[in-house]
């Protein structure tokens, strides 16, 4: 896959996981279609239980893979924290995890989750594109070294 921010048929998958269909709305309109110029193009992959977030990343073709993943820290019945958490420790090659949290004050427990880049809710549209475009960026620089 061609991650050049320049050729404009690249994209990154980037895989949103909520049980709540209005949180992932609201990811995928503050990120819209690019989060930032120099990045490719964004291809959604929604997922409101872990078990398919799951069977997501563990899919070894390389037409389906997950490029960076943003979890929900309020998801329920399993938390965005304890996902991310797992598939730090479960999945080879885990792509970088962006984690929304509740609260500001909740900073600690993303650490412990291992999640790349936290924002807190309500969604801010400027600082998750900037957050998601840094990731972006990184797995870009991975993928090609």
């Amino acid at each position: 896959m061609v991650v050049s921010g320049t050729d404009t048929g690249a994209r990154m998958r980037v895989l949103v996981y909520s049980d709540n269909a209005d949180t992932r709305e609201q990811v995928r309109l503050a990120i819209g279609r690019r989060p930032a110029a120099d990045v490719p193009k964004v291809e959604f992959v929604e997922c409101a239980t872990s078990p398919v977030v799951l069977r997501r990343l563990e899919d070894t073709d390389p037409a389906a893979r997950i490029d960076v993943a943003i979890f929900d820290g309020e998801a329920s019945p399993v938390g965005g924290m304890g996902l991310c958490r797992q598939v730090k420790d479960e999945i080879y090659r885990c792509p970088p995890v962006l984690l929304l949290v509740g609260r500001r004050d909740d900073g600690w427990l993303a650490t412990w989750s291992r999640a790349e880049q936290v924002v807190s809710h309500p969604v801010d549209p400027v600082t998750l594109a900037e957050s998601l475009a840094e990731l972006m960026r990184q797995r870009a620089a991975a993928l090609s070294g």
